[in-house]
């Protein structure tokens, strides 16, 4: 039984979808007005696995993702350079995808940019306002939350006084309201000044919170399975989701919220001013292999916070090299035919476990061990020459089963057989004895080009593989 924490009821719940066996999923994406952080990464990995593991389950999955290309940020950021925000923010969305990429993650099957879907959110904003949810002020729409009695029950907030959310994130003074706690929903932008767009209500922009509401909406329906994103997000930005998105509809926005908890530096809060906000880029740049990263940040539950360490990333450097350095043995050790009672029972146990973890709310640390289990044990088998044919394919596709959820293993590259290695060898060892150095390089070439390290000792050539961890 598939069941997560859902912070709208604070409890675990069963996961039963609201139309049988099809899920429609939102998660919030990045705003692309800079490189993504690896706290954004723990996100959208942990976002990568849910999608995987529900579709695992056997799902019918519609996973949406947005990217916020409009917002104050992004717009003064373009001002400093002189250029418009579709000059800022595209060298960044082509910079994250390639980032999703390296980390092995799954595309969304949709990724709206908000900047292509204005008339949604002017036409939301329209019903907000025919409802008395909503009122203008200068030029600026806000939406009016004592229209909302039921704000706040996402994220427990006390009501009382303005509160900052952990993204940091709320509106501005210089937007006049009723209410201090009003948030804006349509931005006020004078004559000669850009981006603005033209609205009923006026010209100006899309605040940040509107653009969520009606993306997913938009793609989902008014009400939808899941919705997922970081802890900081859970105040102000999903909170005003659901205000905005239920004040218009009058229906429930959607039935699971999930939330990833922080991720920390040696131990404290990631900040510039630290001097500890690293990109993936910046890791990557340090030797760091990706699939290490992606271990790293997926190793703990994610409604735990992570504690990122450069010695703790040293060892999943480590674990990664042993589960493809397991995976890789398993490709081409001989064994014989038959089975191993024990062996088979072992290896479904693994499944078994692994599935009942990933069941209990994604806890990956508890389906790593249970992995981590089985591979020790087949370590022992292999060197008591007890593992039979059986046993070795059925272990492949226990990865193989694993791999689809977690992404850990590596890349399933062509391995060349011990014995043509071998073989290999003995050709090259003929041709440098008949000094045909051309073919004895040519044969050393495609052996590296294959992964295999030849060392030319005084008892001979010896050959190793060499794993790669990207």
């Amino acid at each position: 039984m598939l069941r997560f924490y859902n912070t709208l009821t604070a409890q675990f719940e069963e996961f039963k979808p609201l139309n049988d066996d099809k899920v429609r999923m939102y998660i919030c994406g990045p705003t692309v007005w800079n490189f993504a952080h690896i706290g954004n990464f723990r996100t959208f990995v942990f976002g990568d696995i849910l999608r995987r593991y529900l579709k695992f389950k056997g799902f019918n999955l519609i996973h949406v993702m947005n990217l916020t290309d409009v917002d104050d940020r992004i717009i003064s950021e373009a001002r400093k350079k002189n250029i418009t925000i579709y000059e800022m923010t595209a060298p960044y969305i082509q910079a994250f995808w390639e980032d999703m990429n390296v980390l092995g993650c799954q595309r969304p099957d949709i990724a709206p940019r908000a900047t292509e879907h204005i008339n949604e959110m002017i036409d939301l904003i329209k019903k907000l306002l025919e409802k008395g949810r909503a009122y203008e002020s200068k030029g600026s729409i806000y939406y009016r939350i004592a229209s909302f009695p039921e704000y706040g029950k996402l994220s427990k907030i006390n009501l009382e006084g303005n509160i900052t959310g952990a993204s940091g994130r709320i509106d501005a003074d210089k937007y006049d309201k009723e209410n201090v706690r009003d948030f804006a929903l349509w931005k006020f932008v004078p004559e000669g000044e850009e981006p603005a767009w033209n609205a009923p209500f006026g010209r100006g922009r899309p605040g940040w919170h509107i653009e969520c509401s009606a993306m997913s909406m938009k793609y989902l329906g008014e009400s939808f399975d899941i919705h997922a994103g970081g802890i900081d997000l859970q105040f102000p930005h999903h909170e005003n989701e659901i205000a905005q998105s239920e004040g218009a509809t009058e229906k429930p926005f959607v039935k699971y919220w999930l939330h990833s908890e922080f991720l920390k530096v040696d131990g404290e809060k990631m900040a510039k001013s630290l001097g500890n906000e690293f990109t993936l880029r910046d890791i990557l740049a340090k030797g760091f292999p990706p699939i290490a990263i992606r271990y790293l940040l997926l190793s703990v539950p994610y409604r735990n916070q992570l504690n990122f360490t450069f010695e703790g990333l040293r060892g999943a450097v480590s674990t990664v090299e042993r589960l493809e350095n397991f995976k890789l043995a398993l490709r081409t050790t001989k064994a014989t035919a038959g089975s191993n009672p024990v062996i088979k029972e072992l290896i479904e146990k693994s499944l078994r476990e692994f599935e009942e973890a990933m069941d209990d709310d994604l806890n990956t640390s508890v389906a790593l061990a249970s992995i981590h289990n089985m591979i020790r044990e087949i370590n022992t088998a292999v060197a008591n020459e007890n593992l039979r044919e059986d046993d070795r394919n059925l272990a492949l596709k226990a990865i193989e089963k694993f791999d689809s959820v977690l992404g850990i293993f590596g890349k399933d590259d062509e391995v060349i057989l011990d014995d043509e290695i071998e073989k290999l060898i003995e050709e090259r060892q003929e041709a440098r004895k008949k000094r045909d150095f051309a073919r004895a390089d040519a044969i050393r070439a495609y052996l590296t080009e294959k992964g295999i390290i030849l060392e030319d000792t005084k008892d001979g050539v010896r050959w190793k593989r060499k794993i790669s961890l990207t």
